[in-house]
Parts: C-alpha cells; structure tokens; sequence
C-alpha cells in the first residue's frame, strides 16, 4: 500500500528503505550546554521502530558563540560521543542518520554568552546596536562548520544537512531584505551567496564524496518586501549544487513577522501540503532529488505527492511525533489506526517557546519513550468506569483497555467527542472533529464498553461497582451575572458553533480568548459586522504564539473590531452597555454571544460515591478547570497508571 511513500531510494553512499523523513525540530531534550540524553536518543529510536527511513537531528550549532541554551552542539570534541551514541542506537534499529549543522545568527540573542553572526548592524534599543560580522568571524563559521562536518562523520552520521532557512545566518547573509553590506559578502546575488556557499564548500571537503550533502533552504521570503523570491531560491540551489549539495529540503518561514514565523512549524490553521507545489517548481527548476515538507499528515497525501514527481521524499516531523508508528501503519494498511497530528501546536512549538520540553497533545508518550515501554500491564485486571466521552474520557478509556483493565465509557450526550467537536466547527479547525471522531471509532474497536445517553449517577456505579473512576465530565460555558444575559438576543459560544443558534445583524462577542475570537470568525463569515469585547489588555492572551498569530491576522482580514479593556456592564436589545477605560460606552449589536470562558461540572456525587466505597477517583481535563485539551489527554494517562 502507498508504493510511492515506501519505495526504496538511493543517494550516493545512502540507501533508504521508504521516502520518509523525520525532520529536525527542537526538543530540549538535551543539556543545558548542548550534550545529547537517553531521552532524546529514545525518542529518535521510537520513530525508527515505528518504520522512518531517515532521522535528521534537530539543529546543531556548529560553534558555541552561535549556540542556544537546551540546543544540541558540535562545537568540540566532548560532543562526539553522545551523537555517536545517537546515530549506532538509529542504526541497531533499521535507521540512518542525519545531522543539521547550524549557525544561529539572531536566534541566540536571548542566549547569555552567545554573539549573534549578523550580516548588518543591528539596533536594539537607544544608542545599543549589535556590529555586523567582521570578515574574520565570518571566515570562522565557514571553518566551523568544516570542522563540525568532520566531527559527525566520525560520531556516525550517514548524511549532512546545512540549514539555510528561517533566518538563521545564512538565510540572513542571502537574502536581499536583510544584508545591505558593501563588501564582497553583500551587494550583489553573488556576493549574498558567498558565505552559504563557503559553508557548503567547507561541509564537502570534509565528508566523503560520496555522502550526500543536504541543503535545507525556503521556498520565498514570506512577508518580507524585498526579499527572496522563488526564482531566487532555484538560482541559489544551482549554485549550491556545484558546491556540492546533492539533495534539496524546501522550507517555509522567517522570523520576521508572526504570520511568517509560523509557518515554520504551520498551525492548524495552515492548509496541508501548502509548501509542496513551491517545491515542486524548485525541483523542476534544479532537477535535483528533493524533500517536501508543510504540514503532511496523510500517507495518501504523500504517496499522491511522490507519485506526481512534485517531490522525492516527504518530511513529516509532527506527524510522527503524534504517532511514531504512523509509517508502519501506512504500510500495514490500517490508516484508521493512525492518530492525526491536527497542528494544534500545544505540546511542540508552544512548549519550546516557553523554554519546555516537547510533547503531544495527542501522545503523551513524546519524550518519556522508555518509560512508557517498561510499564507493565495490570497483574489484576479492574473495572475502568469513565465518566465522559470527551476527548480525555476516551484517552482514558484507550489507555486503561492497553493496560489490561475493562474500561467502560459513559457519555450522557447522544455522541462521543465533547468540546473537540465543538472545536472543530470552528474555521479552518475540521481536523479536531475528524481527530476526536477518529478516536472514538479507535475505541470501539478497542472493544471498550461505550455507553451513549449514560449519566454517571450513584445507581449506575451501584450497577457497575467500578474499582476505579476517571471523572473528565468536563466543563460548561460560564454565564455572566448582568442585567440581560437571559435576553432572547443572548447566545453561548458553543450553541453558535454547533448550528442550534444563528445570530442576526450587528453582532457583540463578549469574551476576547481563543474561543471568543474563533466565534467571531464564525459569525463574521455569515455576513454579520461583527465586535469583540475584551476585559484584558490584549485578545487572545491563552493563545499559543503560532495559532495567535494566524488568528490575528484573519480577524483583521475579516475586519472584525476588537475592543480591549472593555467590560460589559448590561446587555439590552439594542446592544451592550460597557466600560473602557473608566469611559462608559454603548456597543449597538441585534445579537450578543458570551465566550467568556467555562466552569467545571460538577463530578462531586461520584466522588463521594468512591470516597464512601474506597474506591479509585480522579478528575481529569476541564472537570478539574478548563484547559487546554493537552492537559485532558495527559491527565487521563497520568491517572490510568495510577490504578494499581
């Protein structure tokens, strides 16, 4: 199945078993000074076990006035082990092993220590500006990288990658929108290239000739006038190519704007596949072997793209985070099996950019590999009662059946998926529907006991007597106490995105969060003028930086007005009465819709019911306060290993 995605390929020295690529991503799974751990090794391991052809490592930096805190190194001999380590447990595994060298350029200006490699001055503030690179630090990173190259041959690599994308050194030094030098490494398209390139011809001199070089560059300068276009990007590779790269990986991205920055690592609200037709015009325009990456989630997909010759390979990075074995089920034909990552960003980028670890929201055994290998399945198998089928309820029903108990699943709704299906009537937001739906057909083959229409009363745990109870009986939206909430102009967020009520005319959003602004969209898009209203200082203040700014930008697309600072004092038929910075105002609206937050439901009367019986309970999810749907799927694991 999907011939195309498990074709064999070779280049040069390097022989992969499928087209499958597990691209480099950050982690923070190492050291603060850069050495690799058993964590990372395992996590590298898990996607070789699950069928990934090539693993590339996450940035590497190749000198350590460009290195980042939490970020793997090559800088010195000391690292050589520990990626050797790396690279001989991917090939015990079936796996071959890339390395990205990387120089960080503005990306380390939050590092103590570390001197960013720029191609101009840079201001920071009032009379502090950071000098462009004197010639001889940049004859340095040039040799940085040589001599890194030469560390991870002998640490085992079967292959090198050279990042020149996202606005890291070189991608700084080649594009026009940033490099204004006047000496021989600006000016001119030459002149911009000269420093990739001697990192290229650096890199080659000190691999073997026929290990293939890899050149991880952007498909066109996003949001950056004057900045490289694709034609620009073909013009380079040709150049790169006599340099000596052998293979092309065509990104997206730059740290410029929000918008662009995103889509380094694309949210939910970026179509699938939206980088591969670029990159099929690169590939065209160098004729050389090339990987695709921007949100591939699909086997179908891949294999589609593969097949047209659009690209050779298919990096699909937080695809096989969410489910290290999605090659394997690809292969096997159970695509039904596979669990989707749906961009939602929670675990990976939004986790590194608070300076975390990764992990998943839809595997919670991201990062913790070994740990999660030796549990042992129940000695003495119990009965499982979870009390609703939300997205965590149904994590905890799954991970209670693999553990060896008997699960029994009660939603008092007529279906299972919870606030997920809600989500996922919102735009671009139908890959949490899918997700969650996906995972409760994955239940019933599980052969878990699903109970629809089922409250979880004292009568029904007095029929089941459970040995344990997970309540995820999650959340209810908030109402607010002012005068006219109850008016027939007043909606809920969720009855609005679930179709059961439609707004007319002018209409107020009061509640500025994700759910508020989501809504907004929503009800923009049936043609209503839409406002939202909120109490904070900024809207959208629980969303993570890539979601953010996507939903940012497409409610000033639809010209939807935020008001911040703003509290609702009373709603009429006519609109809202409000408070903006201590200046009351009237908002004229024919509908008003509350978002502003949820409150858990009450899971009390269970835990009695297992106080007075000694019985197991834990609250998981929004039953415990409204979150993030990360928090349920990990609780719901977390709580499962604790019945004993």
């Amino acid at each position: 199945m999907f011939d195309h995605l498990m074709e064999p390929i070779q280049i040069g020295s390097l022989s992969l078993k499928n087209r499958s690529v597990f691209p480099a991503m950050g982690t923070r799974y190492c050291t603060d000074d850069g050495h690799v751990l058993d964590q990372l090794i395992d996590y590298h391991v898990r996607r070789v076990q699950g069928g990934c052809a090539l693993n590339i490592t996450e940035a590497v930096a190749v000198h350590r006035r460009g290195s980042v805190t939490k970020m793997l190194q090559i800088s010195d001999d000391s690292y050589i082990p520990g990626l050797k380590k790396l690279t001989d447990a991917i090939h015990e595994n079936g796996g071959k092993a890339c390395i990205q060298l990387w120089e960080s350029g503005m990306a380390c200006l939050r590092t103590p220590g570390s001197k960013p490699l720029l191609p101009r001055d840079l201001p920071l503030g009032p009379n502090m500006v950071l000098p462009a690179a004197t010639i001889e630090e940049i004859h340095e990173a040039v040799k940085a990288f040589g001599t890194a190259a030469k560390r991870a041959v002998e640490a085992g690599f079967d292959c090198m990658e050279f990042h020149a994308a996202h606005f890291y050194s070189p991608h700084e030094f080649l594009t026009p929108a940033f490099n204004n030098r006047t000496d021989e490494y600006g000016g001119s398209k030459e002149n911009r290239a000269r420093y990739p390139l001697e990192c290229i011809r650096e890199i080659r001199a000190n691999i073997p000739a026929d290990m293939p070089l890899i050149l991880r560059i952007d498909s066109m300068d996003d949001d950056l006038p004057g900045g490289l276009t694709t034609e620009d990007i073909i013009e380079f590779c040709l150049w790169a190519k006599e340099a000596g790269v052998d293979v092309l990986s065509i990104s997206r991205g730059n740290k410029i704007s929000p918008r662009a920055m995103c889509l380094e690592v694309p949210p939910i609200d970026v179509e699938r596949g939206f980088n591969i037709e670029p990159a099929a015009k690169i590939k065209a325009g160098t004729g050389m072997p090339l990987i695709g990456v921007g949100r591939v989630n699909d086997p179908a997909m891949a294999d589609a793209m593969i097949a047209e010759g659009k690209i050779d390979m298919i990096a699909m990075g937080r695809a096989q985070i969410a489910d290290p074995d999605f090659m394997t089920k690809a292969k096997e034909g159970r695509v039904e099996d596979i669990l989707r990552c749906i961009g939602c960003n929670q675990g990976c980028y939004d986790y590194c950019t608070m300076e975390k670890p990764i992990t998943c929201l839809r595997n919670p055994e991201v990062g913790k590999e070994a740990y999660f290998a030796s549990l042992p399945k129940a000695e003495t198998p119990k009965t499982v009662l979870v009390a609703g089928g939300g997205i965590g309820g149904i994590e905890a029903a799954i991970r209670a059946t693999m553990q060896g108990h008997h699960a029994v699943l009660a939603e008092k709704a007529d279906e299972l998926g919870g606030q997920f299906i809600i989500a996922g009537k919102a735009p671009r937001k139908e890959e949490m529907e899918l997700a969650v739906r996906s995972r409760a057909e994955q239940a019933k083959r599980a052969g878990i006991d699903i109970r629809l229409n089922t409250e979880v009363t004292k009568e029904l745990l007095d029929e089941i007597r459970p040995d344990a109870v997970i309540s995820a009986v999650g959340a209810s939206p908030i109402r607010l106490n002012i005068e006219g909430t109850d008016g027939k102009n007043v909606y809920t967020a969720n009855d609005v995105l679930l179709g059961k009520a439609v707004p007319q005319g002018k209409t107020v959003i009061i509640g500025g969060g994700l759910v508020g602004l989501e809504t907004a969209e929503y009800v923009r898009a049936l043609g209503n003028p839409t406002t939202v209203v909120e109490m904070l200082e900024e809207a959208g203040k629980d969303i993570g930086m890539g979601r953010k700014a996507m939903v940012l930008s497409n409610l000033k697309a639809a010209e939807i007005e935020t008001m911040v600072n703003t509290k609702v004092l009373s709603i009429t038929e006519e609109g809202v009465n409000a408070l903006q910075n201590d200046e009351e105002l009237f908002i004229p609206a024919d509908s008003v819709i509350v978002a502003v937050g949820s409150t858990p439901n009450s899971s009390d009367e269970i835990e009695q019911w297992c106080t007075d019986h000694n019985v197991f309970f834990r609250r998981i999810g929004d039953a415990v306060k409204a979150r993030r749907a990360l928090n349920a799927v990990h609780e719901a694991t977390e709580a499962v290993i604790e019945i004993t």
